[in-house]
């Protein structure tokens, strides 16, 4: 049996290719996730260990020190006079915002500014700054603002003044996090402290002059007293742990979808080797007349599977390490911070792949192996192969019930639970459960699905259209296999599409609610000069001018940041909305607090808090709760006199502006930045530049999900070309017999790929309902007050697609089919 099964192998080699690449591709995408994030982090080890060798001793304030604790200028001198220190170099760090060559602050927070030691910073162009009115940038930020060696730069210092310097070189931030995402603009020593007002250091690195790491580390720590004094490996090792970027869970979301396409890869097998038993019936019967069991029978089936499994493993493999290979040199070629080290397969990776697909392939051929075995020897005497008639069964429906009662049951109690993580995994597991119910009932709904997808290409392609249709619900078991892997892909892109579009019209509608302006004014530093809300008020072609501002006080003993707005915008510009209470007629001696913040003060509607800052106590009459998951005002909101009373003159924080009726927005945008061009770090925004920022990431996440989702459309339309090759193989004589009664090439070539579109536009349809039901439970389960948003023209466009690319998947069979011989295929069978 052993030389039978791999002699009918080698003798049918091309009846398995699609299937192989199933698993190819399934693999593949596993193993490649593997190489993806061993390079990675191979990466950060060969560069935290680099690191580690350039600093012999690092000294830095002690654990717990607050944000403005610094490392005393004494350290550094007490430190350079410690037996074997070499060099001593300090480290400065603090706020110095750049400004761009549009006049204001880079980025949404201030750039940092430093002074890296000459030991560690990693000079890409240029040279390090060596004078008071010189300094560096990083790389990133100097590409993206188009600033080059020779430039001017300026900053603003500690004070908000302007300051200006030559750029004299590029810097690497190397692994630092921080710097990276802020970007840094770094000093001599003297300047850094200067500009940023630090005092002290940050972080002091010595070099030895021959003692070792440890024992230099002891002297120092006897010099520094209670700074924390490391070795070179220790410090590279916590900052290892702080800023390594953790690439478990990137390769936790690359494997589920890599779970998916195997999923699919496992429905395509199982139903290829459903075909090919019942195929090779006569086969099965004649090695059973000779002597062959049932035993043996079973063995060959799954022998066939393993082998294929290893062989599509090993490919599966060298596709992986292809297609890692591939995304390091995009990561590289980009211009990325992650560092990438060799491309190469690990042990593990070669286990999990070589596991993976094969027991994966072998799994998905025991049911039909089983089947096999059930062949009795009688069937040898048959012509032609006996199909299958379906029937429904009590177990199917049974259990299919069960599923289907267990699954709604879930969703139901997932989306009756408050919005939280608990309530999303608890519609995901019912969504499992329905799609099991989907799988079992395949067979069943496949007919009156059919007849659906094929009512329309019936009519309009006359006979092959019927015909087509028909042998689409004949075999209700296979076309229920072959449409379900594509059902999984079009699910989970529908799924995709219904969220994104319901959370961009969620948000859409919570911003209007939110933030009722046209302009958003903020600071970089925190603070907006009051002049600026004075001017704009004054221009009668802006309605509105709406002030923010805040101070961190004790209300009842707690900490929290108090806030006031502008008295007459609460009810106009600003609507809030009050859980209880009221804020009609807000004035002196008023307080209103959210929700949570009354909840953790155990505080209600007539309660008076008292507020107390810098040794001044002012009691508040709690006269509104407000509900803070759509109210912009602050969380404890003073009325604007007591506020101003009890704190003083303070600039705003926020400042909104809306625009008259009839006021073209160019114009208005011409007025804000007119009064704001003074002052750098205020930027302007606009509620439509945070829509657009929205939309613009909810359409990258679409736009990925759907990429790593394209594989298991792909194997699936494999499925429907594998399922259609065989079925073409199996029905030579009807084909044969179409073509004598009259049916021409074309026609015949029409059937098939109506029949493939029939199969590709029923996969859709589940998929879409599915995908839609459960886009709307999960952002139901997911957040308060969904504004649901069905995408049409997308939901079109995955129905078509499908039935397109069945269209496609059929063209090799068909055409193989309208180019066999009529006499031939008669003869033969």
């Amino acid at each position: 049996m052993f030389r039978t099964t791999l002699a009918g192998l080698l003798a049918h080699r091309l009846r398995l290719v699609l299937t192989s690449l199933a698993i190819v591709l399934g693999v593949g995408f596993i193993a490649g996730t593997f190489v993806l994030t061993d390079t990675i982090d191979a990466g950060f080890a060969q560069s935290f260990a680099a690191d580690a060798d350039k600093v012999d001793v690092v000294v830095t304030p002690k654990d717990g020190a607050g944000p403005d604790e610094n490392l005393p200028e004494s350290a550094l001198a007490a430190i350079k006079a410690v037996p074997g220190v070499k060099d001593a170099q300090p480290m400065v760090s603090g706020d110095v915002p750049l400004i761009g060559k549009d006049g204001k602050v880079v980025g949404d927070y201030p750039t940092a500014g430093v002074s890296i030691p000459a030991s560690r910073i990693k000079i890409t162009s240029g040279r390090a700054p060596s004078a008071a009115d010189e300094a560096v940038l990083d790389e990133n930020t100097a590409k993206t603002q188009g600033f080059t060696p020779g430039a001017t730069i300026a900053v603003l210092d500690h004070a908000g003044k302007r300051q200006e310097f030559r750029l004299v070189g590029v810097f690497d931030v190397g692994l630092d996090q921080e710097l990276a995402y802020r970007g840094a603009v770094a000093f001599t020593p003297g300047t850094a402290r200067r500009v940023t007002g630090a005092k002290g250091f940050t972080e002091i690195d010595v070099l030895s002059s021959g003692p070792s790491q440890e024992s230099l580390r002891t002297a120092v720590a006897a010099a520094t007293g209670e700074a924390k004094v490391v070795t070179g490996q220790e410090r590279a090792d916590e900052v290892a742990q702080r800023n390594h970027v953790d690439t478990s869970s990137f390769r936790l979301g690359l494997l589920l979808f890599g779970a998916v396409a195997l999923l699919v890869a496992a429905l395509v097998i199982y139903n290829t080797f459903s075909i090919l038993v019942a195929q090779r019936m006569r086969e099965m019967a004649l090695l059973r007349c000779i002597g062959a069991t049932k035993r043996q029978v079973f063995g060959s089936i799954v022998l066939e599977s393993a082998v294929v499994g290893l062989v599509s493993s090993v490919l599966g493999l060298l596709t992986g390490l292809g297609l890692g290979a591939a995304a390091v040199a995009v990561l590289r070629a980009v211009g990325t911070d992650i560092p990438t080290g060799t491309v190469s397969l690990s042990p593990q990776t070669i286990v999990v792949g070589m596991c993976t697909g094969t027991v994966m392939t072998m799994a998905a051929a025991l049911l039909p192996a089983r089947q096999a075995t059930r062949v009795p020897p009688v069937a040898a005497l048959r012509t032609q192969v006996e199909e299958h008639t379906f029937r429904t069964g009590v177990v199917r429906m049974v259990a299919s019930a069960l599923f289907v009662l267990a699954g709604v049951g879930l969703t139901v109690a997932g989306v009756l639970q408050e919005p939280s993580q608990a309530a999303l995994l608890t519609v995901m597991a019912g969504g499992v459960l329905v799609f099991f119910a989907v799988l079992i009932l395949g067979p069943v709904i496949v007919r009156p699905l059919s007849g659906l997808a094929g009512w329309v290409p019936a009519r309009l392609f006359g006979v092959p259209g019927r015909l087509a249709v028909d042998n689409a619900r004949r075999n209700p078991k296979r076309a229920a296999t072959t449409t379900v892997a594509l059902t999984v892909g079009v699910t989970l892109m529908t799924f995709m599409a219904v969220l994104t579009s319901t959370m961009r019209t969620t948000v859409s509608g919570r911003l209007d609610q939110q933030f009722p302006a046209d302009y958003i004014l903020s600071s970089q530093t925190g603070t907006i000069p009051r002049s600026i809300a004075d001017t704009l008020r004054a221009n009668r072609d802006l309605a509105t001018v709406t002030e923010f501002r805040g101070e961190k006080a004790k209300v009842n003993g707690h900490d929290y940041k108090v806030g006031t707005v502008t008295q007459s915008s609460i009810g106009t510009a600003i609507k809030p909305e009050a859980s209880s209470g009221t804020m009609d007629g807000f004035g002196a001696g008023d307080v209103a607090v959210a929700d949570d913040v009354a909840r953790d003060l155990g505080a209600k509607v007539g309660d008076t808090v008292t507020v107390t800052s810098k040794g001044k106590s002012t009691p508040l009459k709690i006269v509104a709760v407000l509900k803070s998951d759509v109210s912009m005002l602050p969380s404890i909101t003073m009325a604007e006199q007591s506020f101003e009373r009890h704190f003083g003159r303070v600039d705003d924080a926020q400042v909104l502006v809306n625009t008259a009726d009839g006021v073209d927005p160019q114009r208005a945008r011409t007025i804000v930045d007119a009064a704001t061009a003074a002052y750098p770090a205020v930027k302007v925004g606009s509620t439509t530049e945070i829509r657009g920022q929205f939309d613009e990431a909810l359409d990258s996440i679409l736009m990925v999900v759907t990429g790593l989702l394209a594989l298991a459309i792909v194997i699936s339309l494999l499925g429907i070309a594998n399922t259609l090759s065989l079925s073409v193989h199996e029905r030579t004589r009807e084909s044969a017999l179409l073509r004598a009664l009259g049916l021409t090439r074309p026609q015949l070539r029409g059937m098939l790929s109506v029949e493939a579109l029939v199969l590709g536009l029923v996969g859709a349809i589940v998929g879409v309902v599915l995908g839609t039901a459960y886009g709307w439970a999960a952002t139901t389960a997911f957040t308060t007050d969904v504004s649901f948003e069905l995408p049409i023209g997308q939901i079109l466009l995955f129905i078509a697609a499908s039935g397109l690319a069945g269209v496609l998947a059929a063209l090799l069979p068909a055409r193989r089919a309208a180019r066999a011989s009529v006499v031939g295929a008669l003869a033969a069978s």
